[in-house]
């Protein structure tokens, strides 16, 4: 038996007993869209939170700063009060008995200067209460100051505990990009961003206004934390669009959506809010004819979809 033979049959005894070696399969791009969905269906709800703390620590900072700027004169006060009695005291008490009894011998009568005396604790017990009044409305300010400087605080520890986590995030958002790029190379696989007209009916009024600036960003890039004019993530597009009517919205969608009354799925019409989730993690706007534009993800900008791709939570319509 020659030494190719011998090759060939412990080759065929090794197939028969173990099978063949498979090649590591690729993922095919369904797989590699629903990791893209799973990594960032917990990604988002991370960014919608650094949202909401960016805008608490905002509002609580302004409300500290609105009482700091009420105790300051209230301090100026209470400073200058205690200046007055420091120098009518140094004035009435100076020399002790001395300035007593010269007081006594240049009068010449014990009763002008037991009057003199009295108008002086008169002047001391009227400063005290002076004093007092401003020492105790400071004290009110303070005591309403201490518990927003203590949140403040807590905010503050969060916002730095989430910004922390801004590298963190950046670095998951690119492997979301390296994802899609791998299934689609540079054309991102996400065909026509308008599919459809954009609105497709016009309500009227201010919401047709909203309506139209929301399709006017289609194109524009995903970009957390962002609220216009170059890039949205999802709750920024909604705070971009009705700010045009002077709707002040939070940059959160869980936030949006506890500000504004629950609309139904029959009473839908351009403008109106879509809220998805559990968590209320995402939200977007109706267009009309079963679309919405959104800003869905990292690596995809502002699109449309059928309003009805996803778990919706519920509607909702800003109150102008």
């Amino acid at each position: 038996m020659t030494r190719t033979t011998v090759f060939v049959a412990v080759a065929s005894v090794a197939l028969v007993l173990f099978g063949a070696v498979p090649a590591q399969a690729e993922p095919t791009v369904a797989e590699i869209e629903a990791q893209i969905d799973k990594s960032w269906s917990q990604l988002e709800p991370v960014i919608e939170q650094h949202n909401a703390t960016r805008e608490q620590l905002a509002t609580k900072k302004k409300q500290a700063d609105a009482l700091t700027a009420k105790i300051t004169p209230l301090q100026l006060q209470v400073d200058l009060a205690m200046e007055r009695v420091g120098q009518f005291a140094t004035r009435a008490y100076k020399g002790g008995n001395t300035s007593a009894l010269n007081s006594i011998l240049t009068n010449g009568s014990p009763q002008t200067l037991a009057d003199q005396l009295e108008l002086l604790d008169q002047f001391a017990r009227r400063q005290a209460r002076d004093i007092q009044s401003v020492v105790d409305l400071k004290a009110q300010y303070t005591a309403e100051k201490g518990p927003l400087d203590t949140l403040v605080a807590q905010l503050t520890t969060t916002e730095a505990e989430l910004a922390a986590k801004t590298k963190q995030i950046n670095a998951d958002i690119k492997k979301l990009q390296d994802l899609r790029l791998k299934a689609y190379g540079t054309s991102g696989g996400l065909g026509s961003l308008r599919p459809a007209p954009c609105p497709a009916t016009y309500p009227g009024g201010p919401a047709s206004t909203v309506a139209k600036f929301a399709c006017s960003q289609i194109g524009k890039p995903y970009v957390w934390g962002a609220s216009g004019p170059g890039g949205y993530d999802c709750s920024g597009l909604m705070l971009a669009a009705w700010g045009k009517v002077g709707v002040r919205l939070p940059h959160n969608a869980a936030a949006q959506r506890r500000m504004m009354p629950s609309i139904s799925r029959s009473e839908l019409r351009p403008g109106d809010f879509v809220f998805y989730n559990s968590d209320l993690s995402h939200v977007g706007m109706y267009v009309g004819d079963g679309w919405l534009v959104h800003a869905s993800q990292a690596g995809v900008p502002v699109l449309m979809k059928r309003y009805d791709n996803g778990t919706i939570h519920s509607f909702g319509r800003p109150r102008l």
